[in-house]
């Protein structure tokens, strides 16, 4: 069954398994989560949930958000997202999700910002290889030839050029649960998630068997 929950990088630490093995996980704050929205094939043309996370002033919420959790009898949410499941039958709204519907041992694919750089040149931004770093080289990190001169006499798509680097949306496949502690809404999961700490991630079973 297809699972998945909205949730907040606490950060990376590293705990002891079974057989006395470090390893290695980040601590996410999943949920606890609110049903705001059902979608239905009658009225919508799909399936979906929409699902509300993290707490937010009034001020800061517009009029239409406003009254769309006025509607749903919840209350203000700072994140919504979207979710598709195979059936939407069990879930009402206002109900809670919460971050024991994942159990260690589940494989899960995390989705989340990346930590953004600001506007990089290309060692940074593609690994390029720099000049010599003599005096009289005058040539130490910049990007060099940009393509021919009279023909095409331009610079092709998609070159790996300085530019902004980071703040995308990326995900990670295929990652463990090694534990989930419900009563602190907490799920650890071995390794690494994108983004910052502090930041908002959705954890949902992994698409690879």
């Amino acid at each position: 069954m297809k699972k998945a929950i909205i949730g907040k990088k606490i950060g990376m630490t590293q705990i002891f398994d079974e057989n006395g093995k470090v390893v290695p996980v980040t601590v996410v704050e999943a949920g606890p989560c609110v049903v705001v929205q059902k979608k239905t094939i009658e009225k919508d043309g799909y399936e979906a949930i929409q699902v509300g996370f993290g707490d937010i002033r009034e001020k800061l919420v517009n009029k239409p958000r406003k009254g769309q959790f006025a509607k749903a009898g919840v209350s203000l949410r700072r994140t919504l997202k979207e979710f598709r499941l195979e059936s939407v039958a069990e879930y009402e709204v206002g109900q809670e999700i919460t971050a024991d519907v994942f159990a260690a041992g589940d494989k899960v694919d995390v989705s989340g910002v990346s930590k953004g750089k600001g506007y990089q040149g290309t060692i940074k931004r593609w690994n390029a290889q720099r000049g010599p770093m003599s005096h009289g080289s005058k040539f130490h990190r910049a990007p060099g030839s940009m393509g021919a001169s009279s023909d095409p006499s331009r610079t092709f798509k998609n070159k790996k050029m300085p530019g902004h680097m980071g703040a995308e949306n990326k995900t990670v496949l295929n990652l463990e649960v090694v534990k989930v502690i419900a009563d602190k809404n907490l799920i650890l999961i071995k390794g690494g998630i994108p983004g910052p700490n502090k930041g908002t991630v959705v954890i949902r079973n992994t698409v690879r068997a």
